[in-house]
Parts: C-alpha cells; sequence; structure tokens
C-alpha cells in the first residue's frame, strides 16, 4: 500500500483501525482474527491490515517499531495505539467508545 492510497483509505472510512504486522509474526497471526471480529461488532470500524515489510514508507511515518502495532484512527488522525503487549481488553474500551462517539454524532 502506497502513503496515497491509506489516504484514500482514511478519507472514505472516518473510523479504521490500522494493524501493522508481518507475515512471520505469529502474536500477530493469532490476534488478527480476534480484532477482525471485534470492529465487526463495532460499526463503523474499518480494519486495514498494513504489512510493515512491504509498506516500509507508511510504518516510518507512524513510527511503528514493534509488531502488532494497532493505530486507532478518526478522521484521519491517531486516537489511541497499542502495540506489542496487550490484552484485549485494553483494544474494546476504545473500539466502542469512539463507535459510539461516532453513532451520536451522526445522529
Amino acid at each position: 500500500m502506497t502513503p496515497a492510497e491509506l489516504k484514500t483509505v482514511l478519507d472514505e472510512h472516518p473510523l479504521t483501525l490500522l494493524y501493522f504486522s508481518t507475515p512471520t509474526c505469529n502474536v500477530c497471526k493469532v490476534l488478527r482474527p480476534r480484532v477482525e471480529a471485534l470492529l465487526k461488532e463495532e460499526p463503523p470500524w474499518h480494519f486495514q491490515y498494513m504489512n510493515t515489510e512491504e509498506s516500509m514508507e507508511i510504518a516510518g511515518q507512524h513510527l511503528i517499531f514493534a509488531v502488532p502495532t494497532l493505530l486507532l484512527m478518526a478522521d484521519g488522525r491517531e486516537i489511541a495505539r497499542l502495540s506489542r503487549h496487550f490484552g484485549m481488553h485494553e483494544l474494546e474500551q476504545p473500539v466502542r467508545r469512539y463507535a459510539e462517539l461516532f453513532k451520536q454524532a451522526e445522529a
């Protein structure tokens, strides 16, 4: 993915979770389906996988030094970051909170 393609994704999806990983990260492989399932429960979140080996420029721009790193983005801006050692409960709270705030703003 190029920076321009990422900008398009972020413009199209006001709430986006960027999931930075590598194909060899076993923790990432286990965590990814759980993160995707959570986001399906909380629309309007959009999941975007980012392979740091293929998207080095984007990883550098977002200061990604370890995987997995999850960036929660709202209107193209980082609102939360989780990296390396975190539990699903640490992700659930901001995902649900921002989904609710977005729904209230749309109403």
